[in-house]
């Protein structure tokens, strides 16, 4: 699988995470390690998404 370089930020609730070379891809999660699951079940998402509507995958 590919893998993508992501951006943690603390906010109040924890964290947002984010994929830097498809920032679309955002999530937040209370630990970072719980950001770091969601983000990779939103990556799974958008990769199932877009190849649904037939758009190009970012690369990482």
């Amino acid at each position: 699988m590919k893998q993508y370089n992501a951006c943690y930020t603390p906010i109040p609730s924890g964290y947002m995470g984010q994929l830097l070379d498809w920032p679309e891809v955002v999530t937040e999660g209370a630990t970072i390690q719980e950001c770091t699951e969601l983000l990779q079940d939103a990556l799974n998402e958008m990769i199932q998404a877009y190849s649904e509507l037939d758009k190009p995958i970012p690369k990482p």
